[in-house]
């Protein structure tokens, strides 16, 4: 990566944030509106308003990326999506990159793309603010300790997070959510003598978590597998800049099956084994997936 990538992605990262001024303050103005006028047939349509200004914030900025990073894009699996369908997107996680590749392959060829967040992100300057006018669900997770101290918890984030997504049900949306439930680094997959070559272990835990939380509107998934070059640094910066001279991204669509969303994944022994070999086959595939495309590269 060079002085040149690095100047080029700066620049994109300032076109993003300017993009994100002027966008905002629209989106915020609906959003106020949408909190005085409660009644649903307000709500559903100013929720299509906001996807639509988010969307439009999106489809600038992948301009503005593809000015400045001039990628070779290899995308397969796009075909026979739908946007009045419910999505479950999930991808492995190797650059916060990995987002702006999500958006750019999915705007507007499937519903809106939302983000189950940590509770403490609503605090983000700007975005934050953003992402609840949005109805992204934000997760409040509790800790053993915190339950055994409090038992009144158990549960409680589950219901939480459920009633967030309540939402969801008035028309078609995109859930999306990163099995790893972190990026990929040598040193986290070492640490966790990870049996993939190029993942870390997925969460289970945080899949049926989702899926739980969704009450069965999830019937679709999307697995989304981006191969990066080998040889090209994975920041954002890199990706920006144009240091990723090539991208492929391989989506395969599944069918969630209807017992994955029905099970106490905490509480049920069975139902937790079973979940676990579905997603561990499912990342298996995903490894042989990448290891043969790196050896085409």
């Amino acid at each position: 990566m060079n002085y040149w990538h690095k100047i080029r992605g700066a620049a994109a990262l300032i076109g993003i944030v300017l993009n994100t001024l002027v966008l905002c303050p629209i989106l915020y103005l609906f959003v106020l509106v949408r909190l005085i006028l409660r009644f649903d047939k307000a709500q559903v349509t100013l929720s299509k308003v906001l996807v639509f200004i988010a969307e439009t914030w999106i489809a600038i900025n992948n301009m503005i990326v593809a000015l400045t990073s001039q990628i070779h894009w290899k995308v397969s699996g796009m075909e026979s999506l739908d946007r009045d369908q419910w999505y479950l997107v999930t991808c492995n996680h190797q650059s916060w990159s990995d987002i702006l590749v999500l958006q750019r392959i999915s705007n507007r060829r499937i519903p809106f793309l939302k983000f189950f967040l940590k509770q403490e992100l609503i605090k983000v300057p700007i975005l934050g603010l953003a992402w609840w006018g949005l109805d992204f669900p934000f997760m409040k997770r509790y800790t053993k300790d915190e339950i055994a101290k409090n038992p009144e918890l158990k549960g409680k984030d589950l219901e939480t997070t459920r009633k967030a997504c309540e939402k969801f049900a008035y028309f078609p949306t995109s859930v999306m959510n990163f099995f790893e439930g972190t990026r990929f680094t040598q040193a986290k997959h070492d640490k966790q003598q990870s049996p993939y070559r190029y993942l870390l272990k997925p969460k289970a835990g945080g899949a049926a978590f989702t899926l739980g939380a969704m009450s069965g509107h999830l019937r679709n998934l999307l697995d989304v597998t981006i191969i990066y070059p080998p040889e090209a640094p994975r920041t954002l910066l890199a990706y920006l800049g144009g240091a990723m001279q090539n991208v492929e991204v391989v989506v395969t669509q599944r069918v969630v099956p209807a017992w994955a969303s029905e099970g106490n994944y905490e509480t049920d022994p069975a139902f937790r084994e079973r979940f676990q070999q579905w997603i561990g086959e499912l990342w298996e595939e995903k490894d042989a997936l990448i290891a043969s495309r790196l050896e085409q590269q």
